[in-house]
């Protein structure tokens, strides 16, 4: 009996401990980098070489080069503007190959993929300033370091709808008239193919009673569930609120439009007597100011208007300069009075500092007054793939299409 005891108390040890080694990949995880200050670093990245390369995922970064190299003389800067799948591909080809350029990514994370197939392998590493770190969510320092959020929204004319938006929630985006016709002709990038997108509406399957709720508040009675899911291989969840809006939503009429430039324009020249909605990221309403669109964003979106997207910096493992690369992110997200210059380029409309002593005057409101929510990335990643899959195979049946 007593040896029965020792073993299940050994297994309660062992899983305790394995449960404890699952958390600790979850940030933030803090380490001697963690403590070191700007001068610190600065000696260190001098003492490596002084050479540092950035891959960046926004052509903005390119604006951080001289302000860094002033700040810090003999550090040669260098930035390459690559988009998402370049920034992974090249970091991943070089660590295979051993001949590693980067010191340090940028890349934005909306469905899990980075975090769980990409920085769990070992690529590269979230760097975690404990001193700026304390000026940020911690929930938002779960899945990465992040250097700015933002969300994507769904844009009304506001000549047509004088009043403000014409939708307060999701269900209404695909209300139709009393003769079967949509009340609103919908512009988007095609959900299937656009990550960020995709996680959004893989969020409502992850967040159904929130969804359900949300129809009963629009509606006043129980949602009624149409979906049939007999032609999947993979279990799809029956009774669930975010796959009836996917399935209803991928039979509406819609017009895919790959810039998001014209899918504001498309609103633009829509009219009260044919209104038209388009979703699009936040920072396309500077459209409004640039080329004066009748646009603005519909915010407050009941059950939630979108994610809280993060755009996030990473040290690449194993690369020349690692002292240079923390000196970087540590410059690039504000430094350590959030006043270093290197958030500057990314200060505008439609993005958001993720630190408390930086404040996002260029927005009208804040992101949760916006109505975003922090992504559940595990929850996103654990149905992206059957939500696509679902997408796809419902889209190919819509007589609309």
């Amino acid at each position: 009996m007593k040896k029965l005891i020792a073993l299940l108390l050994a297994v309660l040890m062992l899983l305790g401990c394995t449960a404890a080694l699952a958390e600790d990949k979850y940030g933030p995880i803090y380490d001697d980098w963690s403590e070191k200050t700007d001068e610190e670093l600065y000696e260190l990245a001098k003492a490596e070489g002084g050479e540092l390369t950035v891959y960046a995922t926004s052509s903005k970064m390119l604006k951080a080069e001289k302000g860094f190299e002033e700040a810090y003389p003999g550090i040669d800067l260098v930035i390459y503007d690559l988009d998402q799948d370049e920034v992974l591909s090249k970091c991943r080809i070089e660590a295979e190959t051993g001949n590693i350029t980067a010191d340090v990514l940028q890349a934005k994370d909306v469905n899990g993929d980075v975090f769980f197939d990409f920085y769990e392998e070992g690529f590269c590493t979230a760097f975690y300033p404990k001193d700026i770190c304390e000026h940020i969510d911690e929930g938002l320092l779960r899945y990465g370091y992040p250097l700015y959020a933002s969300q994507s929204f769904w844009y009304y004319n506001t000549k047509a709808f004088p009043d403000g938006s014409p939708i307060n929630n999701w269900w209404q985006i695909i209300e139709k008239n009393e003769d079967g016709s949509q009340k609103y002709r919908l512009f988007t990038k095609e959900i299937g193919q656009e990550t960020a997108y995709l996680s959004l509406f893989a969020s409502f399957i992850v967040n159904a009673d929130q969804m359900e709720a949300a129809y009963e508040a629009a509606y006043g009675k129980p949602l009624e569930y149409t979906y049939d899911a007999s032609s999947f291989e993979f279990e799809v969840p029956e009774k669930n609120a975010g796959v009836e809006y996917l399935w209803r939503f991928s039979q509406m009429k819609m017009t895919f439009i790959g810039d998001g430039d014209e899918l504001v324009l498309a609103v633009h020249n829509s009219t009260a007597e044919d209104p038209a909605l388009c979703l699009a990221s936040g920072g396309k309403i500077g459209n409004r100011d640039e080329s004066g669109y009748d646009i603005a964003w519909c915010m407050g979106l009941a059950p939630y208007t979108g994610l809280q997207n993060c755009e996030y910096m990473y040290a690449v493992e194993g690369g020349g300069n690692p002292a240079g690369a923390r000196l970087f992110i540590r410059y690039i997200t504000g430094g350590a009075d959030g006043k270093s210059g290197g958030l500057k380029p990314f200060q505008k409309e439609g993005n958001w500092a993720v630190r408390d002593d930086v404040e996002s005057k260029w927005n009208p409101a804040t992101l949760a007054e916006c109505g975003a929510i922090e992504g559940d990335l595990e929850g996103i990643y654990s149905v992206y793939l059957d939500t696509q899959d679902m997408w796809t195979y419902w889209l190919a049946k819509n007589p609309n299409m």
